[in-house]
């Protein structure tokens, strides 16, 4: 016999006064974060499934492009080459693809993504975690200068619409938005380095200078920024004019809220109704903007870090591409693709701390 909960008999197990509790399943299942990080978990795999594949659509392999290498510059037999390849590589182009994935796919599960093909005996880790530091740095350090500046000159256009402000930021801002990183860069060392000469683009190549030991103080620290400038400069000129207007869209719809308009009929101050009324609710909508422009910069610093021969993750993907050093490519693209998506968690899991309605919405608990 069942108990009747309409005439108020307790069921079995439960607590007078206390609502049941959902089954474990219904209660995974309606998650809002563990929801997340499966999709999170689903989105790598994918990923990495299909850069494991796109790599190999690569014309050629390692072994045969150290041949040709061997046989253009060194004038080598193929048979010569052939040789060397063979007591050089550990990879076997003859492998079956898919033992390849399910290597693959099992050094990953243990956190190991293999031994580079170019370097033999050098871990991917290994070299991953000797050129991502420069890219976080001179990426991270540009990303925050330069949303700071775009937040500042967004709420300032919003306040001060039609003004001189608003049009110059307007117009530089899109200008710069419109001309690709690899491209700016490039204009910067043709202008700026040999046409003008106002750049010494010999001392500013590479992470740090001749002779500048790595450590704490504040002659390594100001070196490495000294030659971090020109990738920063590029990362913040074309990214700053968007943080503006993007800024400048938000606030001024925020401005229009009835909310706004009853704290300003209250008689709050104006400094009041700008940081906890109208800066907390426009920066909501930038959050995932943030988050995915963080991946995405580290992602196309390719470009960038080879013209300025800064030794970041960018130029290594550069040089994996080009000698075809597979384990290399999939870890560095791994890498960024990880970035990106903990950027997007970390987003959604700081707007649904911020705005509960997104949670809810989706019929998740937190």
């Amino acid at each position: 016999m069942t108990a009747d909960v309409s005439s108020g008999e307790a069921l079995p197990g439960v607590r007078p006064g206390t609502r049941p509790k959902a089954p474990l399943g219904r209660r995974i299942y309606h998650s809002f974060v563990l929801r997340r990080l499966v999709r999170s978990a689903f989105v790598i795999w994918v990923v990495a499934s299909g850069v494991f594949l796109m790599v190999r659509l690569l014309p050629g392999n390692p072994v045969d492009v150290y041949i040709n290498q061997q046989i253009a510059l060194y004038g080598k037999s193929y048979e010569q080459a052939a040789a060397e390849a063979q007591n050089y590589f550990r990879f076997d182009p003859a492998t079956p693809i898919w033992r390849q994935y399910l290597d693959y796919l099992a050094g990953l599960l243990h956190g190991d993504m293999g031994t580079s093909i170019a370097t033999p005996g050098v871990t991917v880790t290994g070299k991953i975690a000797q050129y991502l530091p420069w890219t976080l740095y001179s990426v991270g350090l540009a990303l925050l200068i330069s949303i700071t500046i775009g937040l500042i000159f967004g709420m300032i256009m919003a306040y001060r619409r039609g003004g001189i402000i608003d049009h110059v930021v307007s117009i530089v801002g899109s200008g710069f938005h419109a001309i690709p990183n690899y491209l700016l860069a490039i204009l910067i060392v043709v202008v700026g380095a040999v046409q003008l000469g106002v750049i010494d683009y010999t001392r500013m190549r590479g992470n740090v200078s001749p002779g500048v030991t790595p450590e704490l103080s504040l002659r390594f620290l100001s070196d490495i920024g000294y030659h971090a400038t020109l990738p920063m400069i590029t990362y913040i000129l074309t990214t700053v004019g968007t943080w503006a207007l993007i800024m400048k869209a938000s606030t001024t719809q925020v401005l229009g809220e009835d909310y706004v308009t009853v704290a300003k009929a209250r008689g709050l101050k104006e400094s009041r109704i700008q940081t906890n009324y109208v800066g907390r609710n426009a920066l909501l909508p930038l959050i995932a903007q943030i988050a995915t422009q963080a991946g995405f910069i580290v992602g196309g610093a390719i470009f960038v870090e080879q013209t300025f021969s800064y030794r970041g993750i960018g130029l290594l993907l550069f040089e994996s591409i080009n000698t075809r050093d597979y384990p290399t490519i999939q870890g560095v693209l791994l890498v960024v693709t990880i970035t990106v998506v903990l950027a997007n968690l970390a987003a959604d899991l700081v707007n649904a701390a911020l705005d509960p309605r997104i949670r809810l919405g989706e019929g998740g608990a937190a």
